[in-house]
Parts: structure tokens; C-alpha cells; sequence
């Protein structure tokens, strides 16, 4: 019975002392993110509360690059929207068959652009003055880097993947840089490598970043909290998330599992909440939440998950002990088409070609509950505490050599143009 599954309760590590100076002042240590499709920002606010937390002699900076090449607003302005807008959009109609060809012209004009998006990134740091710059998005890593390079030589650039794969060319992983690459699997571990990234520069992290609380989250009992909630407290119950800001196809699994308990989480999606909350389900107990910062909660509260392979959603539901439902085809995200093929060589759910199918996969997926439950428990994902480390010996690597470095450099002019 599904209240009696166990749950997880990982111990965090003992804070390391990691302090660190430069030149009499705390170290700075940037984190590079924009708000395209949530996760990268959910990386940089889970790095920066661990950092934090572990009274290192750092000082964590998030910088939005959008911020930064735009930071006037013009853009919005202009046109009414973020530019991240597009691709979010996007991604809560379900519309995104397509991506991966206009990838590619995203890619083209971010080239196009590169010597006056070099020009105002290398104004940036040399006003802010990083000791070190940690990527947590992709396609813009080259003009990072040279911006970088060129307005603080010696100071390193770092690439923190946080898709389970890179998607080349371009898009992560930049052939012939002089950069540090953190990869959460061993594919994209084997990706960087045959990139050419020299493999003292190559780091392996044991997953995606997440958030402290999917690590340490608080004994409580189900029975109670879920007769609390108004759902079931024996039969299977499954958790529908798309992200936050939701999906379309949501509508379409709820209709097809009329009798399955279900927990659907619509993030930013409120239209789509009210839709749901709208469809009937007599035999089925639901509940339908918009955006909620207790996401672990509700996943403690359920048996499985149902969502699209996105690295975020699918490494909390593993991390919470969740056997998965995901698809892959031709709309799956180019970056994320990998993720299923990673959840089927370990065994951790079943991978549908469209929802059409979802009804039968959750019988599948529920008649073997305590098999499939058993995979998901030999998976440990330390990543956001693994990070820090990375980052902390990349550092002490640098020490001397960025301390002379930076007298050398203490009189020079800030780039012109762009």
C-alpha cells in the first residue's frame, strides 16, 4: 500500500570552513542565470543558500544576464514582454514542436551579436571585479568567457550544466575555451571530454543542482496529511508537474485518469488551474495548486510522478523517491530528449511516446510500484553540496597566480566600444 512506503531523509554534509580571500577582501563568486523556463534560477538560489549556509568567506552574487545586456528595460519597453517570454510561453502551451530548428537561429544571432555582446559583458566585470564566474545557462557561454578573458585575465569561468546533457553544437558545452565544465552525469561528462575540454577542466557532479529541502525534508505522516489534503490514503497516488509554468497536456492526463488519485501542480499557470479544478473526477480524490514553494512536501504526499523529462522536475521526483511517467517525441525539448533514455538504462519509470498511452502506464507503473520504488532509492544525487567543492578547488588552484595577476593589471582601461 502506498502509505507504507518508506521515505528518504538524507543527512546534509558537515559545512566545510572554505573561507577564502582575495587580496584582503571576501572572494566573489558570480552565478550566471536568466529566467528561461525556471531552472536556472532555481540552481543559482540553490547554490548561493548553500554557500551561504556553509560560512564560507564568500560573497555570492546572482547576476541575470538579461539584466545585464538590457539594463534599461528597453527590450520590454519596447515590445511589452521579457525576452524570455517567447520560450516560456511556449512551453505552457505545450507548443513546442519546432524548438529545436529555431534553436539553432537563436544560436546564429547569438553569433552575429558576439563582439558587442563581448564588448558590454567585459564592461560589466570589470566594474563588478568577479574572482570567479559560474555559468548556469547555455548558448551565451563563448561571449562569456571572452568577455571574461578579456576585462579579468586569470580570473576562471565556469560552466555548471543543469540539463543531463549537453546539446551540441553550441548550446553548453564550447569547444577550444579555456573553461571549467561541471557535468551531472557521465554522458555529459563523455560529451565534454570529446568536445576537447582538457579533462583536469572537466568536473562530475553526481546530479542536478536542487534545492536543499528535496535533501533534508521533514518526517511526516502521510495517512494524516493526506486525509489533510482531501486525498486518498491508500491508493496509489500520482503528482502531475510541467515546470513552473505549467502545460496544457496536464488537462489531457487529468481526462484520461479519471479514476487515479492525483496531485497536479500548474506553477504560474492559473488559467490552467482554474480548467482543472473545472474537470469532474468522481471516483478520484484531487487537488489542484498553483505556484507553491513546498513542492518536496507534496511530492512526499505522493507515489509517482507524471511530467515531461525536464532536469529539474524529473531529479526532485528521483530525489523524492518517485518512480516517473515521461515522454519522448518529436515535442520533447532537443536539450531534454536525453533524460528519458537516462530513466530507462536505470530502470526508473516507464517513457511513453505521447500521454495518449498514460492510462496504461500507470497500471504498469503501479502494479510494480515496490520494483520500480527500489531503483529510484539507489540513486543519490549530492550535487548542490558537491558544487561549492568544485568551485572552492578551482579556486585554490588560482590563488597565487590571480593575486599577481591582478597588481599587474590594477591601472588598466575598461574595453571601448559595443
Amino acid at each position: 500500500m502506498s502509505a507504507a512506503r518508506p521515505l528518504r531523509r538524507r543527512s546534509l554534509p558537515p559545512w566545510g570552513a572554505g573561507a577564502q580571500r582575495q587580496g584582503g577582501r571576501l572572494t566573489t563568486v558570480d552565478l550566471v542565470w536568466f529566467n528561461a523556463g525556471g531552472g536556472h534560477r532555481a540552481a543559482a538560489q540553490a547554490l548561493e543558500q548553500v554557500m551561504l549556509s556553509q560560512g564560507r568567506d564568500w560573497n555570492v552574487r546572482k547576476v541575470n544576464l538579461t539584466e545585464v545586456l538590457d539594463p534599461t528595460g528597453l527590450f520590454k519597453r519596447t515590445t511589452g514582454f521579457e525576452p524570455e517570454d517567447i520560450y516560456n510561453k511556449r512551453l505552457a502551451s505545450g507548443f513546442t514542436l519546432g524548438l529545436a530548428q529555431e534553436l539553432k537561429l537563436l544560436q546564429g544571432l547569438i553569433r552575429l551579436g558576439h563582439a558587442s555582446l563581448v564588448q558590454r559583458l567585459a564592461r560589466h566585470w570589470q566594474a563588478t571585479e568577479p574572482d570567479l564566474v559560474v555559468s548556469l545557462i547555455p548558448n551565451f557561454n563563448r561571449a562569456l568567457h571572452d568577455s571574461l578573458a578579456l576585462a579579468r585575465p586569470g580570473v576562471s569561468f565556469v560552466t555548471v550544466l543543469t540539463d543531463m546533457a549537453d546539446h551540441p553544437p553550441n548550446f553548453w558545452i564550447e569547444p577550444g575555451l579555456a573553461q571549467h565544465v561541471v557535468c551531472g552525469t557521465g554522458h555529459a561528462m563523455a560529451q565534454a571530454l570529446a568536445a576537447g575540454c582538457e579533462p583536469r577542466h572537466v568536473h562530475r557532479a553526481s546530479g542536478m543542482i536542487l534545492r536543499p529541502e528535496f535533501h533534508s525534508s521533514p518526517r511526516i505522516d502521510r495517512a494524516a496529511e493526506r486525509r489533510r489534503a482531501g486525498l486518498d490514503e491508500t491508493r496509489p497516488t500520482g503528482l502531475v508537474l510541467f515546470g513552473g509554468t505549467g502545460s496544457r497536456v496536464m488537462k489531457r492526463i487529468a481526462a484520461r485518469l479519471p479514476d487515479t488519485p492525483l496531485i497536479l501542480l500548474c506553477g504560474r499557470n492559473v488559467a490552467l488551474a482554474d480548467e482543472l479544478r473545472a474537470l469532474p473526477a468522481p471516483s478520484a480524490p484531487r487537488v489542484v495548486l498553483e505556484h507553491t514553494p513546498d513542492v518536496a512536501r507534496w511530492m512526499q504526499l505522493a507515489d509517482f510522478f507524471i511530467g515531461k523529462p525536464g532536469p529539474g522536475s524529473l531529479s526532485e521526483a528521483v530525489q523524492m523517491g518517485l518512480p516517473v511517467i515521461v515522454t519522448s517525441n518529436s515535442w520533447t525539448l532537443p536539450q531534454e530528449r536525453w533524460n528519458a533514455d537516462w530513466v530507462r538504462q536505470h530502470g526508473l519509470g516507464v517513457v511513453l511516446r505521447s500521454f495518449g498511452g498514460v492510462r496504461e502506464a500507470v497500471a504498469e507503473l503501479t502494479q510494480r510500484l515496490p520494483e520500480f520504488q527500489a531503483r529510484v532509492r539507489q540513486m543519490d544525487n549530492r550535487a548542490v553540496f558537491e558544487v561549492p567543492q568544485i568551485l572552492e578547488r578551482i579556486l585554490e588552484s588560482k590563488g597565487p597566480a590571480l593575486r599577481s595577476e591582478r597588481r599587474a593589471l590594477a591601472g588598466a582601461e575598461p574595453p571601448q566600444g559595443g
